[in-house]
C-alpha cells in the first residue's frame, strides 16, 4: 500500500481562525479528515504532520525515505524562504506536491516564487481545500503509473 506523507508549514495550525477571507473556515483538522476520507477510497496510508519550525520540517522530510512514496507539502511561508526544506526535498528524491489554499500570484509580489516548485513534480494553488485534496489525488495517480511503468 502506498503511503503519503501530508506536511503543513508554518501557522496553518491556526486555519479557521487566521485570516479566513484568505485561508478559508476550515481548520487543519477539517483538512486531515477529508484527506483521511480521499486516502481511503484511493486506498493509500496517509500520515500527515504540522510544524512552525523549518529544521522540525526537513527533519520530517528525511525520515519520510524509507517509509513514505510521496509528500504533499503545503510550506506555507517556507516556501518562498526555505533553500532548507528545498534542498531536504531534493535530497530524499521523494515525489512531491506543493499545495497552497489560497492562489499565492494573486497576492503580494514576494509569494510569487517559490523555492520548492522546482523540486516538486506539480503545484496546486488557489482552491482552498480542494487544493490539498487535488494535490493527494494528483500525487497517487502519478506513483501508480511510475509503478506500472517497472
Amino acid at each position: 500500500m502506498l503511503s503519503i506523507l501530508v506536511l503543513h508549514g508554518p501557522n496553518l495550525n491556526l486555519l479557521g481562525k487566521r485570516e479566513p477571507g484568505v485561508y478559508g473556515i476550515e481548520t487543519l483538522a477539517d483538512i486531515n479528515q477529508s484527506l483521511e476520507g480521499d486516502a481511503r477510497s484511493l486506498q493509500v496510508q496517509l500520515v500527515t504532520y504540522q510544524s512552525n519550525h523549518e529544521g522540525a520540517l526537513v527533519d520530517a522530510i528525511h525520515a519520510a525515505l524509507g517509509t513514505h512514496q510521496g509528500i504533499l507539502i503545503n510550506p506555507g511561508a517556507y516556501t518562498h524562504t526555505s533553500v532548507a526544506i528545498r534542498d531536504a526535498i531534493a535530497a530524499v528524491d521523494l515525489p512531491t506536491v506543493e499545495v497552497h489554499l489560497s492562489n499565492v500570484y494573486r497576492r503580494e509580489s514576494f509569494r510569487h516564487h517559490s523555492y520548492i516548485a522546482p523540486v516538486a513534480i506539480g503545484q496546486i494553488s488557489g482552491f482552498g481545500l480542494e487544493s490539498y485534496r487535488l494535490g493527494l489525488r494528483g500525487l497517487v495517480q502519478y506513483l501508480r503509473q511510475q509503478n506500472a511503468k517497472r
